[in-house]
């Protein structure tokens, strides 16, 4: 089964090139990339291209205009632009492990969508990661990540985690099996489905809310939370904004109380003309 991997990316481009080089990475190769662009600059087109060469992965470019944060309306073009049955959905900012799509290929199951997390880093430990770092998976190396400025906490598990520790820590762990668009997959149609993601909404819970709909469409949630893993690249967040997240948080309550399925603001708004 071929993967579609889809991520957001927004003038990050020294950040997405790492990210690019930990899929370049993978064991598993039958996968395509769409790159979903929120109006990124020249530097951003030339880096894709850069990459797409080099690797001779691909890699597709879905771009829109610059107007602000529209964060769904990119993704529901990506997953219209989506040649794969499956989706695997992270970000511009998350270096997949070597068996990151792997783990979600082999854990696709009809009526489930997968939930897994990330490992955050301070930003002198992104910094301090380079292309070599990435292709023999030294940045995955716990004690080299210590070394390189990591806080030592229990958080690291994951990073050590056995595949037979990983099971049952993913059994066994008490985080909500949430969508996160950070690791997620799910089935393209059952994406379609729900009318894909709800342009409304900007930062903060837009990927949960995705996830509820999924869930009232009767899709179970399953955690790869403990072998599906990629590190987060620190950054700043000038678009973070509580009166947006509350605004989210009530949309999305809503929906799960009123067990609504599809919105009226997602990938069917969009057409051959939408900017």
């Amino acid at each position: 089964m071929k993967l579609s991997v889809i991520f957001t990316t927004y003038n990050s481009p020294k950040w997405l090139e790492k990210v690019l080089w930990g899929y370049s990475n993978q064991s598993f190769t039958d996968f395509e990339i769409i790159i979903a662009d929120d109006g990124s600059g020249e530097e951003t087109l030339a880096l894709i291209e850069s990459m797409r060469s080099s690797t001779e992965m691909n890699i597709r470019h879905v771009w829109q205009e610059d107007k602000g944060f529209r964060k769904c309306r990119i993704l529901n073009k990506a997953i219209v632009h989506a040649s794969s049955d499956y989706l695997v959905f992270s970000d511009g900012d998350c270096i997949p492990r070597s068996d990151f799509l792997q783990v979600h290929h082999d854990r696709a199951e009809e009526g489930f969508y997968l939930s897994g997390g990330y490992h955050k880093l301070p930003m002198n430990t992104s910094q301090a990661i380079t292309k070599q770092d990435i292709v023999n998976e030294r940045c995955f190396d716990l004690q080299w990540l210590i070394d390189q400025g990591l806080t030592k906490t229990y958080k690291n598990k994951k990073l050590t985690a056995t595949k037979k520790q990983a099971k049952w820590f993913n059994r066994l762990t008490p985080t909500k099996c949430n969508f996160k668009g950070s690791n997620a997959s799910c089935w393209k149609k059952d994406a379609i489905e729900i009318n894909g993601f709800d342009e409304r909404m900007q930062w903060g819970g837009l990927d949960r809310e995705f996830g509820v709909r999924l869930k009232n469409l009767g899709i179970k949630a399953r955690h790869v939370r403990y072998d599906a893993i990629c590190l987060h690249l620190d950054h700043p967040r000038s678009y973070k904004n509580q009166s947006l997240v509350a605004k989210n948080k009530a949309l999305r309550i809503y929906n799960e109380k009123n067990r609504v399925t599809k919105t009226e603001f997602g990938i069917a708004q969009l057409n051959t003309t939408c900017t």
